[in-house]
């Protein structure tokens, strides 16, 4: 079974780590290095099965290939989870036990903040690892990457807002925000500045009144979120928020947020573009993060950092130009084009 999901999208490795002392259980997903070694962040999440933290890890990890490759980085695609409440299981010894397990790949894997994470975990883990990024300026990193993260989707946004309204200029637009972690808080505050009206839902209540009283954000319900009469609806949640129920009850003209792998299936670009909704692919927009962390990797400069994210608002155009000319969904176009990057690569 689990050779047959690693022959699926040709993954090139899945590897189980597990300390008893500790309590570490942890998977590193590694799906393809032709571009450079793997990189992603490590997620801490208290999945329900072992099951669920391999699809969900192997999903990831190969969404960090596609992230990589069409944001013009020399890096592969790889992630990591650990199985556990953050706020429960961390423990310096068990990220520093982790961070042998990376050591022990020898480079075919660069791990980095994600969901449950946070820069100190990195800073610790680096003490087993150089392999570790995300970590402080003082040690050379470019720090918490969620506000690099959160400058990309604004840009995407602004970009599929051109496409849909004609203009990017987010002033008076009503935007629905699903999730109200890091990445989205910073996200919203940019909306904010720009004058759109913010609708917001998260499973977090402190972060929802955060947004409410610092932006003057609506509050719904987690579920509600989905049938706000909004123009643009901003994922920033879980995966797989855009579904076939879900899709049936957006209002929004636009679907673009921060959250990795926001199509249930990729059959779900195809009914967004059925219902004339623009889609700006999830791994195109949110790729400011893994683009900071890249350039520090070379000696972190800010203002070349968000230059390269500045580019994401291009990039975006041009998959809707080659969406429109081969008469595919948006995804489709993203996928096709960060794999010819990925099979050049090969044959060179």
């Amino acid at each position: 079974m689990i050779f047959d999901k690693l022959a699926q999208y040709d993954y090139e490795q899945l590897v189980f780590c597990q300390d008893e002392e500790t309590g570490l259980k942890a998977i590193i997903a590694i799906h393809d290095t032709t571009l450079g070694p793997s990189l992603g962040g490590l997620r801490i999440w208290p999945y329900q099965s072992d099951e669920e933290a391999i699809i969900d890890v192997l999903r990831l990890s190969r969404g960090m290939t596609y992230k990589s490759a069409i944001s013009d980085l020399n890096l592969g695609g790889g992630k990591a989870v650990i199985i556990g409440d953050p706020k429960e299981i961390k423990s310096e010894e068990l990220f520093r036990t982790f961070g042998r397990f990376i050591e022990g790949l020898n480079g075919r894997y660069i791990t980095g903040e994600d969901v449950g994470s946070t820069v100190e975990d990195m800073e610790t883990i680096r003490k087993e690892t150089k392999y570790a990024t995300g970590v402080s300026p003082e040690l050379g990193g470019c720090g918490n990457p969620s506000p690099f993260t959160a400058h990309g989707v604004y840009k995407g946004i602004k970009s599929a807002a051109l496409k849909a309204f004609g203009t990017d200029d987010l002033t008076g637009k009503t935007i629905a925000v699903q999730g109200v972690g890091n990445v989205a808080y910073n996200l919203c505050r940019k909306l904010h500045e720009d004058g759109a009206n913010l609708v917001v839902s998260d499973i977090n209540k402190d972060n929802v009144q955060k947004a409410v009283t610092e932006f003057g954000a609506t509050e719904v319900d987690v579920d509600a979120i989905y049938d706000v009469d909004c123009d643009i609806f901003a994922p920033c949640a879980m995966g797989a928020s855009i579904n076939d129920d879900t899709i049936a009850r957006l209002k929004a003209k636009v679907v673009a947020g921060a959250a990795n792998n926001q199509l249930k299936d990729a059959r779900h670009g195809e009914l967004l573009q059925e219902k004339g909704i623009v889609y700006a692919p999830d791994y195109v927009v949110n790729a400011g993060g893994i683009i900071a962390i890249e350039d520090a990797l070379h000696g972190f400069e800010h203002e070349r950092a968000m230059e390269k994210i500045d580019a994401i608002y291009d990039k975006v155009q041009q998959i809707f130009e080659y969406a429109e000319k081969e008469n595919v969904a948006t995804n489709i176009a993203a996928d096709r084009l960060a794999e010819e990057r990925i099979r050049k690569a090969k044959e060179a």
